[in-house]
């Protein structure tokens, strides 16, 4: 196991540059409350798009069923609206999470999971 942090690259690093940095820094104050990390070191932004002055964010939850998904899904909506200074709709992406996806391996080494 690997334990580089590796920032996931959304589109707006090579359309938007400028706007990564505050939209990493508003989106890191959203944790996921069973897990206590926030949805910038899990991995569950995966994209950001920005057009005509909108953003769209395509996100994942740590599972399906996530009883706090709702609540994090609009936390996430409201942190992306300050950090971007624009409108922005959440998608909920299709693809399963799993640990791969974490910034930061070395979480795993906590002790948090077998």
């Amino acid at each position: 196991m690997s334990d580089e942090i590796k920032e996931i690259q959304w589109t707006i690093h090579t359309t938007h540059p400028e706007r990564v940095a505050e939209a990493r820094a508003k989106l890191s104050e959203v944790v996921d409350p069973e897990i206590g990390m926030t949805i910038i070191q899990l991995g569950l932004v995966r994209d950001i798009q920005i057009e005509n002055n909108a953003a769209r964010l395509k996100m994942i939850l740590t599972t399906p069923f996530c009883p706090y998904g709702p609540a994090m899904i609009e936390m996430t909506k409201a942190k992306a609206v300050e950090g971007l200074n624009m409108p922005v709709t959440v998608e909920m992406g299709m693809e399963m999470w799993d640990f791969s996806m974490m910034e930061d391996p070395s979480a795993l080494d906590w002790g948090m999971y077998a």
